[in-house]
């Protein structure tokens, strides 16, 4: 029986091959497919429905229901059996389609006669569609192989839908990758970028789905497989030392790689008649399908590197590699699924922005593009497969959108935006020298965040009064092997040679958590923020803090060095980690070095814990940084990289403005400096009620300190504050709306 499925249905994709190969008009090629489905099938019915719009599915062709239903029966995703099958990307298969679970009756279509039902998804690579269905009028469930048979004429219908092959009138046969498309992902990095689309991995197009000799796409796809296998021996030898994820991820691949079951499904779709990269590519989107479904992070993980394996494989198959020849564009925008923090510097400032379908807020990625002042927005979902490169691309970072193939008066009106942002941007280069001083007098520090050479440009420009902040871990993040000590030195002395002076504020290594070095054997924790990161991890693994503290001093020189530890819980890590940097001060001494003129050790204050820290903490700590992003997520326990909760929760939220007042007072109470660094410092309005709650000094990316800057000069802080005291005497979850009417009377 099953011979006899796969031989009809090889002979179905040929015949398919030919209504192809014609030239014939879109609709007359749907509706000669789904004559041709029908008469192989043995089945009074055969419908094709395709999507006119993200979440509508427009009946297009049909043998057997009413001809007048095509282009007027329409349904959501959900809706009714067809619906199901689009949303869940499943087939259903049911002998009694009345009975089934969400049927629907369409009363247009004249489909009440028929009983059995079998839908399949027509999708590439995780891309609905549309729908493929059969239906009959006896009561029968299809068979395995039937099913199986179904689903491979749905991959060809995909290519072909992708080829551009049933272009005809109406949003749903309109041609691909020509309309505008709005993405709404998450906000990663803020600003706007106009430009057009770079794609880190470009598309591999299948221009042949069907093949006539089975035998000669097994050799091919073997000679293909061979080949791939050793490809990944060779790198298992070339990195015997490789840790980690990196190893990890190869290891993956060498076991995808010798799957007999991966390979023997390939086959099969070959012998069915597809070609052999599309009966890959076919496998391909079946593991995309799955990774929507899977809640386990190790097995989507696993199938990420299965869909990477599969791209390497289509690549050798097509000989479409990543060098295909286009030149990067003028104003790129870089579309990927995901990108690391080295690829990304290797594109650097050309980028004019970064669009991610998936990513963090924070990733490695994130880092650097914040490091580099480029918009970024992540999880903008199926990006990657509709955008083309060229596509004119629209980034609000802001407001975490995409525009791709903007219609006129989109892109327009996003010109105008970034027009009133340059605008503002020069008017805030005529305050550039001038203090943040407030009409009361009040003077606030505003500092900038950094974390590569490329960001200390900005420090003269931004009217920034140092680095208040300059992370450390990027250099580690971006090699496969731990940095030199001597390597070290030489860029921290270039950082504080290009700050002319200006106070640097180093933080240690913060890695841990999200931020995993490619040579670090990965930890798999429950709970990987609130595990073993940043200090902790350099206190139980000394050598790489000594190394970097020792390449701090001797950058230093005879200046100034001021020193900040990460993620300090209690007094007892913040004595530990200050110890072994005056130990190493000691023994740079006895080498002979030159040591700092001055030497300031200080403390991020991102847990809660460290608030009600003994006295001598704050007595002990020469200064102390609060840091915003991940104290507020610790504060609310929501953690900021779940989008379903860390919007929840505002930082004008009184409990935790109130909570921050109580830090300013500790800190007063011993006279240790104190400032805010996250991205809500460099949020005007945040700003202005931190400042208000006694903050003296917020460090903030460049981009955002003329924004800060302005608002501050204009606005009497004795003011806001009675504002504030007022809104949480109201009982006020928020301060924010009483803050907000306040500045709109300020004008």
């Amino acid at each position: 029986m099953a011979q006899r499925i796969e031989t009809e249905s090889r002979k179905l994709l040929s015949r398919l091959q030919g209504v192809m190969a014609d030239s014939a008009a879109g609709q007359e090629r749907l509706d000669r497919i789904t004559h041709l489905i029908a008469d192989s099938m043995g089945t009074e019915v055969c419908s094709i429905y395709l999507l006119r719009d993200q979440d509508t599915l427009e009946l297009c062709a049909t043998q057997g229901l009413a001809p007048e239903a095509v282009h007027v029966t329409r349904m959501r995703l959900g809706e009714g059996l067809v619906g199901r099958v689009a949303r869940s990307a499943q087939p259903i298969n049911t002998a009694n389609a009345p009975a089934e679970r969400g049927f629907r009756y369409m009363p247009e279509t004249g489909e009440e006669r028929y009983s059995s039902f079998l839908g399949v998804p027509i999708q590439r690579l995780g891309e609905r569609l549309g729908v493929l269905v059969v239906q009959s009028l006896d009561a029968r469930e299809f068979s395995d192989d039937a099913v199986y048979g179904l689903e491979v004429v749905a991959m060809v219908l995909a290519e072909m839908t992708e080829l551009g092959a049933f272009i005809g009138e109406g949003a749903a046969l309109a041609e691909r990758h020509k309309q505008q498309v709005l993405f709404r992902g998450a906000c990663a990095q803020e600003g706007a970028a106009m430009g057009h689309v770079w794609l880190h991995e470009p598309r591999v197009v299948v221009s042949r789905p069907v093949a006539d000799d089975p035998e000669a796409e097994l050799t091919r796809l073997r000679q293909a497989v061979e080949q791939l296998r050793i490809d990944i021996d060779e790198l298992m030898t070339r990195a015997p030392m490789a840790e980690g994820e990196q190893r990890e991820v190869l290891e993956a691949y060498r076991m995808f790689a010798h799957s007999r079951g991966w390979m023997r499904r390939i086959e099969e779709d070959i012998g069915r008649g597809l070609s052999a990269e599309a009966a890959v590519e076919k496998e391909q989107s079946t593991a995309r399908a799955r990774m929507e479904t899977v809640p386990d992070a190790y097995l989507r993980d696993r199938l990420h590197d299965l869909d990477d394996l599969s791209n390497r494989l289509l690549r050798r198959l097509t000989g479409q590699g990543r060098d295909t020849g286009a030149e990067l564009p003028p104003d790129p925008v870089l579309v990927a699924r995901n990108i690391g923090p080295a690829e990304l510097l290797d594109y650097g400032r050309r980028l004019k922005g970064v669009v991610l379908e998936e990513g963090s807020v924070g990733s490695h990625a994130t880092i650097v593009a914040r490091a580099l002042a480029i918009p970024l927005v992540i999880h903008a979902r199926a990006i990657t497969t509709e955008a083309l490169n060229g596509d004119l691309i629209l980034v609000d970072g802001d407001q975490g959108i995409v525009h791709l193939r903007p219609e006129e008066n989109v892109a327009s009106a996003f010109r105008d935006k970034m027009a009133m942002q340059a605008e503002a941007q020069q008017r805030y280069a005529s305050i550039r020298d001038k203090q943040a001083e407030a009409l009361c007098g009040t003077v606030i520090s505003l500092q900038m965040n950094a974390g590569l050479m490329a960001d200390l440009p900005s420090l003269p420009s931004s009217g920034a009064e140092g680095v208040g902040l300059f992370r450390t871990e990027l250099q580690f993040l971006t090699r496969n092997s731990v940095p030199r000590r001597g390597e070290l030195a030489a860029l921290y002395s270039r950082v504080m040679d290009a700050a002319g002076g200006k106070r640097v504020v180093f933080r240690t290594l913060d890695i841990g958590s999200d931020k995993v070095l490619p040579y670090m054997k990965k930890t798999e924790e429950p709970n990987p923020a609130l595990g073993w990161r940043a200090i902790r991890v350099g206190l139980d693994k000394p050598g790489v803090m000594r190394m970097q503290l020792q390449a701090l001093i001797r950058a230093a020189n005879g200046r100034p060095l001021a020193v900040m530890f990460p993620f300090i819980a209690q007094l007892e890590e913040y004595m530990q980690a200050r110890d072994h940097l005056l130990r190493e001060m000691d023994r740079e001494a006895a080498l002979g070095h030159v040591l700092p003129e001055k030497l300031e050790i200080g403390a991020m204050l991102e847990t809660p814990s460290l608030a009600f820290a003994p006295r001598q903490f704050f007595e002990e700590c020469d200064f102390i940084s609060i840091g915003g992003n991940d104290l507020k997520q610790f504060f609310f326990a929501a953690d900021r990289e779940n989008e379903r909760v860390r919007r929840r929760y505002d930082t004008l939220n009184v409990s935790f403005l109130t909570f921050l007042e109580q830090i300013v007072h500790r800190c007063r109470d011993t006279d240790t400096p104190l400032s805010f660094c996250g991205e809500d410092a460099g949020r005007p309005v945040e700003a202005l009620c931190f400042a208000a709650m006694g903050l003296r000094a917020l460090s903030m990316r460049p981009a955002s300190i003329g924004p800060v800057k302005s608002l501050l000069r204009r606005v009497d802080l004795r003011e806001a504050r009675a504002v504030i005291n007022e809104a949480r005497a109201s009982g006020a979850q928020s301060v924010r709306a009483g803050v907000m009417d306040w500045l709109k009377r300020q004008g």
